[in-house]
């Protein structure tokens, strides 16, 4: 094996100073003055350090701020409201301290009266109602103490809405019922107590027709056509003069009405007085106007003018069921033996009401042997009328008071000898007993002069628009029923 014998080469010690030192120049060059290269990748680096330390600011920010931004509640929610740094912080409490600084100087808005809603429920009362309203009970003696018409808000009928108008100190303010739609009461709070105030809602008032067959009774025929509850019993009452509605309706019978319907805002709310109608009872044509004299008494009058008031109604209890008739030689059913039955039974549910037949003064109210609870009642010199079985009297009721015909007077029971409820009616003229069925009833006068002509230009129409929205009502009728 050769070995090398080569030696490194020779540099003057000049030379190899002179080296050094240009090495030494050009490291404190590089120090002094680094590449762009260097440059970017140091810049780069500095930024990702600033970055972090910004996260790692923003972080600990995080945890002190107390704001919701996104979802409260949510896992996924961002915090904010806390500075980035100390020097931050410290401006935020500053601006803090500056903002309850000004907070302090200005006034606070006081709280307003809130209203609040209370619907009636069955078993209800005043009381109950306050209670629901969070009032003290101690507060519906002062409301109702506070007027004489304060009464009427402790005649509560289910789905009533009572409203209360409550101050932040808890304190009533105000108290509101909606009776109808045409009618709110209120009791509002004042020096004194409490101030009532009705509030009316005068209503458009527009004329309807409608038309009716009997098939089964009245009442179904009325609602059938469109009449309201109120409407069927004063179109019972108007031809009760001449029908009697429990025994004289036959099915196919027929009625037209023109009447009065109430209107707000496009919507009907309620009804008011029959104008004209018609009845065919049996075939028989009953026709019925209303009219108002010059001395303001308003009455029915048939369309000729004659009245339709007679001195007696032939029914005292409406849509009952005669049970038992007039009969002189009647087996009785709690007695058992014949014995004269002198007046009509009318069955109807305990509590239905009675009501007078004709004007007159009451001589007796109170309990009458086997009649039990019974009125009796004079009309003039010559007619008298009986009612017997009653389970209580009207309020007022009682001897020596006038009454009106078609006043109510007491209401169906079985007091006395009565073996279900219903109503025992008679009619006696000169003291003696009569069929009230059939005895003959005096009538009213009739319109003379100025009243009946006026009468007669008023009535034309009216009977004329009956004859003309008959048939379109009747074939509406028929289209109904071939739908159905």
């Amino acid at each position: 094996m050769t070995q090398s014998n080569q030696k490194a080469p020779y540099y003057p010690k000049s030379h190899l100073l002179a080296a050094s030192g240009v090495a030494a120049l050009l490291s404190l060059a590089l120090l002094v003055f680094p590449s762009s290269e260097v440059e970017a990748k140091k810049t780069t680096l500095n930024l990702e350090l600033d970055s972090g330390a910004d996260r790692i600011i923003q972080e600990k920010d995080d945890l002190r701020s107390p704001q919701v931004t996104e979802g409260e509640g949510s896992p996924f929610a961002r915090i904010e409201g806390q500075n980035e740094n100390d020097s931050a912080g410290k401006d935020a409490e500053e601006e803090k301290k500056e903002l309850k600084a000004s907070n302090d100087t200005q006034p606070a808005t006081p709280a307003e009266p809130a209203w609040k809603r209370v619907t009636v429920g069955k078993g209800d009362t005043l009381s109950t109602v306050f209670a629901k309203a969070g009032l003290p009970a101690g507060l519906v003696h002062d409301v109702l103490a506070s007027s004489k018409d304060a009464k009427q808000f402790t005649r509560l009928d289910v789905g009533h809405e009572v409203e209360f108008l409550i101050s932040p100190q808890g304190e009533l303010q105000s108290l509101r019922i909606k009776q109808s739609d045409l009618e709110t009461i209120s009791l509002d709070k004042s020096a004194k107590g409490y101030a009532f105030k009705r509030d009316l809602v005068k209503p458009d008032v527009h004329t309807a027709y409608a038309h009716g067959r009997i098939d089964s009774s009245l009442f179904t025929a009325g609602k059938e056509a469109g009449l309201s509850h109120d409407l069927i019993m004063a179109l019972a009452n108007i031809f009760g003069y001449d029908i009697d509605f429990a025994l004289d309706l036959r099915e196919g019978d027929q009625f037209d009405v023109i009447y009065e319907k109430k209107v707000v805002n496009g919507r009907q709310v309620d009804t008011g007085n029959i104008l004209a109608a018609r009845f065919i009872n049996r075939g028989k044509e009953y026709t019925a106007v209303r009219f108002t004299n010059k001395t303001g008494n308003t009455s029915y009058y048939r369309a000729d003018g004659t009245s339709m008031r007679k001195a007696f109604i032939r029914t005292p209890v409406d849509f009952a069921r005669i049970s038992s008739r007039f009969s002189m030689g009647r087996m009785h059913p709690i007695l058992n033996k014949i014995r004269a039955h002198k007046g009509v039974d009318y069955a109807a549910p305990i509590g239905t009401p009675i009501k007078a037949t004709g004007d007159g003064k009451v001589v007796e109210a109170g309990r009458k042997g086997g009649y039990g609870n019974a009125v009796v009642i004079q009309h003039g010199s010559t007619y008298q009328t009986v009612y017997g079985h009653m389970s209580r009297f009207a309020k007022g009721i009682r001897s020596g008071v006038a009454v009106k015909q078609g006043q109510i007077i007491g209401y169906v029971g079985m007091t006395g000898l009565a073996t279900g409820p219903h109503l025992h009616y008679e009619f006696h003229v000169n003291g003696k007993y009569v069929d009230p069925l059939s005895a003959k009833l005096p009538m009213a006068d009739p319109l003379a002069g100025p009243d009946r002509k006026r009468f007669m230009a008023q009535t034309q129409p009216l009977m004329a628009r009956m004859d003309q929205e008959k048939p379109t009502s009747l074939a509406m009728n028929k289209q109904q029923e071939q739908q159905r």
